[in-house]
């Protein structure tokens, strides 16, 4: 039986590299730009065709101008699991939405896109014949034509077993390629100035896609270090000054608002100072031990232990007590319906949900995996606020029964250091062998 097409469907084809990231990427896009992610398909997985349901064109162009995570976008015309399921499909579009891109007066060309097979040329062009049913009446450009229309074949994910027949085939109006030309183009192998925690450009984009970061938004990474691939027009502020040096590089040093250098567990900020996002990548205790400048943090009074589990507080400066510093400061500095994003190292083998800190503002939004070895990955956390911050909000998270899971976090440097030393005595015992 055919497929029916919507009027407002439209098909993503998708990257197929940071796949933990790509769903929230776009949930994240479509909310700034007044769209809501909607579809009927059941799942997604690894697959790079997406199926959605999109307002307007100009909400799915927004889309295309941020996106890393998103190769192209099309208005879906056809879709079908064989090629009769497609032309029967084609067949029940309406042609009224057809005419403004077939008229006499334009020009078009026809592409063939096929995911995990090729295509002889023969068998091309015997696919686009097999559309002369549609009612193109333009003229045929190959170099500047003013519409593309795409056929686009899905065999599937396994490169080793490649199916004679597509699982899917889907027809439709190129409407906007994305943004990935910008991951080579911020690329840290270019860069005049690297840090050794330097962070992948891909990365600095998603991060900035899920942080909803808009035109003159002002955003604030207390850990700024060599600093983030910017983006025209987002103005960024943290407190390392070699940050300069690479925004000097791409012509948006202008977009900087300041530098300064302070204990990010002690921030300097004024009441009512307000960021629309908070992104940053916390230190994780691997290079050198987190540590706190100055005094002990102060405890309220009540406050010496948790009354759940009787844990008493600790008043050294562990890796949980930068995260839940993090998080307050996010609570109390973000305008509401601001976002934080926030990477957290995980040692892989005993995380749970439960480990991932929580503050009575915030709302967690999405959680992504990294893998970073076979013992060890860090995770994309991305939090909204959703309430305003009080005072007793603060130390809120002591009052949790999660405070247990939470410490979990600062054996991560042990640990991590015990599964290199494992790894290497490992690769030893195997080549002496």
């Amino acid at each position: 039986m055919a497929l029916s097409c919507p009027l407002n469907r439209y098909l993503l084809l998708m990257a197929q590299e940071h796949l933990e990231f790509r769903l929230p990427e776009i949930k994240s896009l479509l909310s700034l730009f007044g769209g809501q992610f909607t579809t009927s398909q059941e799942t997604y997985g690894k697959s790079p065709f997406w199926i959605l349901s999109i307002p307007s064109e100009d909400i799915a162009r927004n889309l295309m101008k941020r996106t890393v995570c998103a190769k192209s976008i099309f208005e879906l015309w056809g879709h079908g699991r064989s090629p009769e399921e497609l032309y029967r499909s084609l067949k029940n579009y309406p042609v009224e939405k057809m005419i403004p891109y077939l008229h006499s007066d334009s020009t078009y060309k026809i592409k063939i896109h096929t995911f995990n097979k090729t295509l002889t040329q023969e068998e091309k062009v015997k696919r686009i014949d097999a559309l002369e049913f549609l009612p193109f009446e333009g003229k045929v450009n190959l170099k500047k034509p003013q519409h593309v229309f795409s056929i686009l074949e899905d065999y599937g994910l396994n490169p080793n077993c490649i199916p004679e027949n597509p699982h899917n085939i889907y027809f439709g109006r190129w409407i906007a390629d994305g943004q990935r030309e910008l991951i080579e183009s911020y690329s840290v192998k270019k860069r005049h100035f690297i840090g050794n925690t330097s962070m992948d450009a891909g990365l600095s984009f998603i991060m900035a896609n899920h942080g909803k970061v808009k035109e003159n938004d002002i955003v604030f990474d207390p850990f700024v270090g060599t600093g983030k691939a910017s983006r025209k027009n987002q103005k960024w502020r943290g407190p390392d000054e070699n940050i300069r040096a690479n925004l000097r590089q791409y012509g948006l040093e202008k977009y900087y608002l300041d530098v300064l250098v302070s204990d990010a567990s002690k921030p300097c900020w004024r009441k009512g100072t307000y960021f629309d996002a908070v992104i940053t990548d916390p230190p994780y205790g691997i290079r050198e031990a987190t540590r706190r400048t100055g005094s002990q943090k102060e405890i309220p009074k009540g406050i010496d232990k948790c009354p759940e589990s009787h844990v008493p507080v600790s008043l050294s400066y562990h890796l949980s007590d930068m995260f839940f510093d993090l998080l307050n400061f996010a609570a109390e500095t973000l305008v509401l319906g601001g976002r934080l994003v926030y990477w957290l190292p995980v040692y892989t083998p005993e995380y749970t949900e439960e480990m991932v800190p929580w503050h009575p503002c915030l709302q967690l939004i999405s959680n992504c995996e990294q893998k970073l070895s076979s013992h060890t990955s860090r995770r994309l956390i991305t939090m909204e606020k959703v309430k305003t911050f009080e005072d007793r909000d603060q130390y809120s998270h002591l009052l949790s029964d999660q405070i247990l899971p939470y410490q979990g976090h600062n054996s991560f440097r042990e640990k991590y250091f015990s599964g290199v030393t494992k790894r290497i005595a490992k690769e030893e015992k195997s080549s002496q062998e």
